[in-house]
C-alpha cells in the first residue's frame, strides 16, 4: 500500500519505498505540520543526493545543516533537526547495519520488541515510537504479535489519532479534528 501523508506524490512514494525516509519523517514530526515533516525526507534526498543511513551519518554536519536550511527549510528548527537526523542515521548504521527496516523485520519480532527497538533510537520517545509502530501495523504490513497493544492507543482499529491513520485527505481532516479536540480538552482540564 502506498502511503498518502504529504499530498505530494514524489514525497509519498519515497516514504512508501524507503524505510529510512519513513523513520526520518516520523523523527521530523514535531512542531511542524505532519505534511511538512513527512515531506522532509524528499527534500533531504534532493539536496544531499542520498537517503542512505551511512551516507547521511558521515555527511559533514555543517554541510548537512546547510541543506536543511535551504528555502523552503526541511524543518522549522533546521540546525537541531539536522543533528537529530544524523544521530538517527548513525544509530541505524551502527546498530542495524544501515538497514532501517531491520528494526521491525530482523528476527521476526513481536510488537513489544519493535516498540523497545524504536524507543532506543535517538529522538524516539514513548509516544513517537507507539505512533510509528501503529503506522507500521496499519499501513506497512507489520503483523508482529501484539503490535496493536504495544502501540496503544494509536494501534486501535478505526481510530483517527495520528499519522498512522492518514490514508486520504478525509482521514487527515479527521486526525486534525481529533488533535484539536484533545488539545481543547487538555486546556479545559488545566484550567
Amino acid at each position: 500500500m502506498s502511503l498518502r501523508i504529504t499530498d505530494d506524490p514524489a514525497a509519498d512514494d519515497l516514504l512508501s519505498s524507503n524505510p529510512l525516509a519513513l523513520l526520518i519523517g516520523m523523527l521530523l514530526d514535531q512542531q511542524v505540520a505532519m505534511e511538512t515533516a513527512f515531506a522532509g525526507p524528499l527534500k533531504i534526498q534532493e539536496r544531499t543526493g542520498s537517503m542512505d543511513a551511512a551516507t547521511i551519518a558521515h555527511e559533514n554536519p555543517d554541510t548537512f545543516a546547510a541543506a536543511f536550511s535551504q528555502s523552503p527549510a526541511v524543518h522549522r528548527f533546521p540546525g537541531s533537526m539536522a543533528k537529530r537526523v544524523q544521530a538517527l542515521c548513525t544509530a541505524i548504521e551502527q546498530d542495524w547495519g544501515g538497514d532501517a527496516a531491520a528494526i521491525w523485520t530482523r528476527d521476526d519480532p513481536d510488537g513489544a520488541t519493535v516498540l523497545k527497538r524504536l524507543k532506543a533510537l535517538p529522538g524516539f520517545g514513548e509516544q513517537k515510537a507507539k505512533i510509528f509502530l501503529a503506522l507500521l501495523g496499519k499501513q506497512r504490513g507489520f503483523t508482529g504479535a501484539g503490535w496493536r497493544d504495544a502501540a496503544a492507543p494509536y494501534g486501535e482499529d478505526g481510530s483517527f489519532r495520528s499519522v498512522a491513520d492518514i490514508t486520504s485527505p478525509e482521514s487527515l481532516t479527521k486526525v486534525r479534528e481529533f488533535k484539536r479536540a484533545a488539545k481543547a480538552a487538555a486546556r479545559e482540564g488545566a484550567s
